[in-house]
């Protein structure tokens, strides 16, 4: 999948001012300063695309974004997920879960995870949660320039395990060097059926 083109929409707060569900859509959810916006602007070539801070939480919104007139890309706020989804609500914001629980052109979520933490309770909760929504999760280590390779490969292994998913499933990424963009751009294609000649558009 190449980018051509990439512009935001608009934020919601609610369902009520959600885009029309007229595209496929992929959600980016992480922990606060996971590096989940430098993610999405290595992915669309662009450097602010998706507004970076160094503070926790400055995403207050879900931020909806055009990819090339083909999907959308949906920024959802850093996340803390409680155990239960009762307590996901009260924890995280009920518009999230409205989001990912109701919205019917979400085709999975890119799970992003800082390969050099040991997953916690809010990320296997996530994931068990999205599992049982039905919702496809797409798994990213994030900051891979951080460690050597083998340091790199040993992490990916004991997350993998951690979370009891083949550690081929944990895509490596690096915003600095570019490692895993195209990796997770073609997951995401893939998920959302993008056709050939969408994919191989060129750049302007």
């Amino acid at each position: 999948m190449i980018v051509a083109s990439a512009r935001f929409i608009k934020s919601a707060a609610n369902k009520s001012h959600y885009p029309e569900p007229t595209l496929p859509e992929i959600a980016f959810a992480g922990r606060s300063n996971v590096g989940k916006s430098s993610l999405i602007n290595t992915l669309v070539n662009r450097k602010r695309l998706v507004k970076t801070s160094s503070t926790p939480g400055r995403t207050q919104l879900i931020n909806f974004f055009d990819i090339n007139d083909a999907v959308i890309f949906v920024d959802l706020p850093g996340y803390g997920y409680a155990r239960v989804p009762e307590k996901i609500r009260k924890q995280w914001g009920p518009m999230i879960e409205t989001y990912l629980s109701t919205r019917s052109t979400l085709q999975g979520v890119v799970v992003i995870l800082d390969i050099r933490r040991t997953p916690g309770v809010e990320e296997r909760d996530l994931l068990a949660w999205l599992d049982s929504q039905g919702i496809p999760a797409l798994p990213v280590l994030t900051k891979v320039d951080k460690l050597s390779k083998t340091k790199a490969a040993k992490q990916r292994a004991a997350i993998a395990r951690d979370l009891g998913v083949p550690s081929d499933l944990l895509i490596l990424f690096s915003a600095q060097t570019r490692q895993g963009k195209d990796a997770v751009l073609d997951a995401i294609a893939d998920r959302c059926g993008l056709t050939a000649p969408a994919e191989e558009e060129p750049a302007p």
